[in-house]
């Protein structure tokens, strides 16, 4: 099917704009503007019971952390949320509505981390940091009136290969997680896959700006087959929690977030591929344009649900 007619015109007129390309900008321009565009299309932010800002200790000093609380009466499962924006951009603000969301639709505290960000902080500083949370929150999460046995990492393109990756590194004499659910997540560095060339232009997200973020990611001399950084490099994916894969028909991500999903299956792992039909990149934040940012949610917190009840 085409692009999603509710979505058209949005695409249409980011196009028909002339925009210079985010990789001949400035990095603080860059980081601006995604704070511009981060909030288009997206209906108020939804009230959550409890909402606080506070800092967690990192391998190079405090994480900002912002916890969503929508019961704090109970001891609920905790999700660790990991912003998208290419490793190089984003923040707490800017996916502040889509965390809200996530934990009033899964009755979750919702732990979203502001992780170091590149040029400035290459890899693996933001896997670092989102491993330090999620050690700190085995042995605390109580402390935000969560469960420590009902831990799930979430993340939304860059920040869906971090959840992958914290998921793999958290194998290793680590914390075992409940679950890990990947929205058009960030895999390979290779950025070779079908969709890279049939999507490569026109849906906001390109080819040519994925392989900057790469670049500024890794560095020059930089590992592009470190398999925390493309995932799909990981040799034993069996141990690997269940996994959710959510990935949207028009975006250079779909192939490769597809094909980590049927590597996860045949190694064992109980996994659900969801593909967005007419969907763009980043449509989870679009929840005044489109329904399927709901249907997204909903389904992703539906899958959280029953990985916790699993390991009550």
């Amino acid at each position: 099917m085409p692009v999603a007619p509710e979505l058209q015109p949005y695409v249409d007129g980011v196009n028909g704009a002339d925009l210079r390309p985010i990789f001949e900008s400035p990095i603080e321009q860059v980081r601006d503007q995604s704070a511009l565009f981060a909030h288009m299309g997206a209906k108020d932010a939804e009230p959550v019971e409890v909402v606080e800002d506070r800092t967690l200790p990192g391998p190079a000093g405090d994480i900002p952390v912002r916890v969503y609380d929508p019961d704090p009466g109970a001891t609920s499962p905790v999700v660790a949320y990991f912003h998208g924006g290419g490793f190089v951009m984003m923040d707490l603000d800017t996916h502040d509505r889509v965390c809200r969301r996530l934990a009033n639709a899964a009755n979750a505290v919702v732990v979203s981390v502001d992780y170091r960000l590149a040029p400035e902080h290459r890899f693996p500083a933001a896997l670092d940091d989102c491993m330090a949370v999620i050690h700190w929150l085995t042995v605390h999460a109580a402390e935000l009136a969560g469960d420590p046995a009902r831990i799930a990492v979430t993340g939304d393109s860059a920040g869906g290969n971090l959840a992958a990756a914290t998921a793999l590194a958290a194998r290793n004499g680590g914390p075992g997680l409940a679950a890990q659910v990947l929205i058009y997540p960030v895999i390979d560095a290779a950025c070779d896959t079908d969709s890279f060339a049939t999507n490569a232009e026109g849906y906001l997200l390109t080819a040519d700006t994925m392989r900057w973020f790469w670049d500024l990611y890794l560095g020059p001399d930089g590992d592009r087959d470190d398999p925390y950084a493309s995932v799909m490099r990981v040799d034993d994916l069996s141990t690997a929690p269940p996994a959710l894969v959510i990935t949207a028909e028009y975006d250079v991500l779909r192939d490769e977030g597809e094909a980590y999903a049927e590597r996860l299956r045949a190694a064992g792992v109980e996994v659900i591929t969801s593909r967005y039909a007419g969907m763009i990149h980043g449509f989870l934040a679009m929840d005044d344009m489109t329904s399927a940012a709901g249907a997204a949610i909903r389904e992703a917190a539906a899958f959280l649900q029953a990985c916790f009840d699993v390991t009550e």
